[in-house]
């Protein structure tokens, strides 16, 4: 029992030489341990004389305390050592200036599409929306695609369920608008549409910008002077030129594609045509009263075009990077 004052001084100074805590806990198994100095000494109470154990008994429990103070109190210095270290690792300079928030942007596709509608809406186009998911009436029957025309085929179609699909023009958006309005009607439909293709130019989820014109007495001339216009105050050129190749789509007779060039060779922008006469059938729209043109553009081609992209890609990959540009 004498050796009890030794073992407390002898804890503390191996308490007071540990730097880590890791360490503190293997110097404490060797006092306060099950194999430990103190408890050795409470096995060494069953050797003494009954009347003797209850001071010794004492005595080795007070001893046992103060190397758990001791213990503690070390275990918190290295604590209060490692916050500061902390502290003094992550300290701030609060009188120094601030580093300035920045400032977001519109996406590029976004201010295209902003920018087309700004335009449309000049010359009295209303802009409709509809649904993306769709069914195989709205998206193919209603205009007038027969049912072996391969746009329906699974390789080119994001079908969903019991005939519902992924739309993959915004034109069903004017099937619903003229099954609601009547006849004169201007609209354009911007959307998100999809289809089965990936590449440098190509997504499975890009954009599309139709427009509708209905009336007694809209012809092919005015379907040449809204996109020859459209084109020049988009691309704000004036020498910008448009020409129209023959062409095949099933809603509209004739087709025909759109080419721009200010220069440097034609580039294909698009398609158009004038409404057939069994698209306005499906809306009850009389064709012998009415009739009308439609067209349909790539919203990110027309972007790419605008802001000098050269690949489609980089509309849909997050690049910071590519996206300060548009701020």
């Amino acid at each position: 029992m004498e050796n009890l004052d030794s073992i407390v001084a002898e804890a503390r100074s191996a308490f007071a030489s540990v730097t880590q805590l890791a360490d503190l806990e293997q110097v404490k198994a060797r006092y306060l341990g099950k194999a430990g100095l103190m408890t050795a000494q409470m096995k060494q109470l069953a050797s003494l004389p009954a009347e003797e154990r209850p001071a010794a008994g004492s005595r080795i429990n007070q001893a046992r305390d103060e190397i758990a103070g001791a213990l503690e109190a070390r275990r918190q210095a290295l604590r209060d050592e490692a916050l500061a270290r902390q502290l003094a690792a992550e300290a701030l300079d609060v009188t120094l200036p601030g580093r300035g928030r920045g400032t977001g942007g519109l996406h590029p596709v976004t201010l295209a599409r902003s920018r087309i509608e700004a335009l449309f809406s000049s010359i009295g186009f209303a802009v409709a929306e509809g649904p993306e998911i769709e069914t195989d009436f709205y998206n193919f029957t209603a205009l007038n695609i027969p049912e072996n025309h391969p746009a329906r085929a699974m390789h080119d179609t994001f079908y969903v369920d019991d005939g519902s699909l992924l739309r993959t023009h915004t034109s069903p958006v004017q099937i619903h608008y003229m099954e609601s309005h009547q006849p004169p009607l201007r609209i354009i439909a911007p959307g998100r549409v999809y289809r089965v293709d990936s590449d440098a130019t190509h997504s499975p989820m890009f954009h599309q910008i139709e427009g509708l014109w209905i009336d007694e007495d809209v012809s092919f001339a005015h379907l040449k002077g809204v996109v020859q216009d459209f084109l020049q105050q988009f691309f704000e050129r004036d020498d910008l030129s448009v020409r129209f190749r023959p062409s095949f789509f099933p809603f509209t007779e004739p087709s025909a594609e759109i080419d721009m060039s200010w220069g440097d060779g034609w580039l294909e922008i698009g398609g158009c045509g004038m409404v057939h006469p069994e698209v306005l059938h499906h809306v009850r729209v009389d064709p012998e009263r009415y009739q009308g043109f439609a067209f349909g553009m790539g919203l990110e081609r027309l972007a790419m075009l605008r802001y000098g992209v050269n690949d489609l890609r980089q509309f849909f990959a997050g690049d910071l990077r590519f996206l300060k540009q548009f701020n």
